[in-house]
């Protein structure tokens, strides 16, 4: 599920499960906390990283999500899929922010494209509000096809086109109690 952090998460991590759950069937690791970021974020030789700043923004994380996952039917894939959610994995998130986006605008969703640890790509909000999930796909596909060497799909065409998308205003989002 979560981790409770120093900065508690901002959203009931209940509620928002469903918006992680998409993400982890298509094969992501969550970066629940400073030390994940850490570890799997490393660069290592020639190693293409994906990762997804998750967010219950319904209108551009309601597209992000499924035009990720979309893109990782591709035959060619980047080697590690890693996932953090803003508003609940905030130290993770600041540390990745701090570290790995430097001068970069807070922005979530975000999709960052990493090869041997430097940014290749970067989709921020803009990039992705108003934009159908193929559109967002194609973006990614064509740059997993430029800096990727990982072999596609993530799951199989049977497994995915058995995932359900999680539809809800962020607005409607209950804030955490604690």
């Amino acid at each position: 599920m979560y981790n409770i952090n120093i900065k508690p998460p901002i959203y009931d991590p209940e509620a928002v499960q469903p918006m992680r759950d998409e993400l982890l069937y298509v094969g992501f690791k969550e970066l629940t906390i400073p030390q994940l970021v850490e570890e799997f974020l490393s660069p290592k030789n020639n190693e293409t990283v994906l990762v997804v700043i998750n967010s219950v923004c319904g209108c551009a994380a309601g597209s992000a999500r499924p035009g990720v996952a979309l893109s990782l039917q591709n035959a060619v894939i980047p080697d590690k899929l890693l996932t953090l959610f803003a508003g609940q994995d905030r130290d993770a998130l600041e540390l990745f922010r701090d570290k790995y986006l430097p001068g970069v605008a807070p922005s979530s969703p975000f999709i960052a494209l990493f090869k041997e640890g430097e940014s290749v790509f970067l989709m921020p909000r803009y990039g992705i509000e108003g934009r159908t999930a193929e559109e967002i796909s194609a973006d990614l596909v064509a740059e997993y096809d430029k800096f990727c060497k990982g072999v596609g799909p993530s799951i199989s065409p049977e497994k995915y086109a058995k995932l359900e998308y999680f539809i809800s205003c962020g607005s409607k989002i209950p804030l955490n109690e604690e």
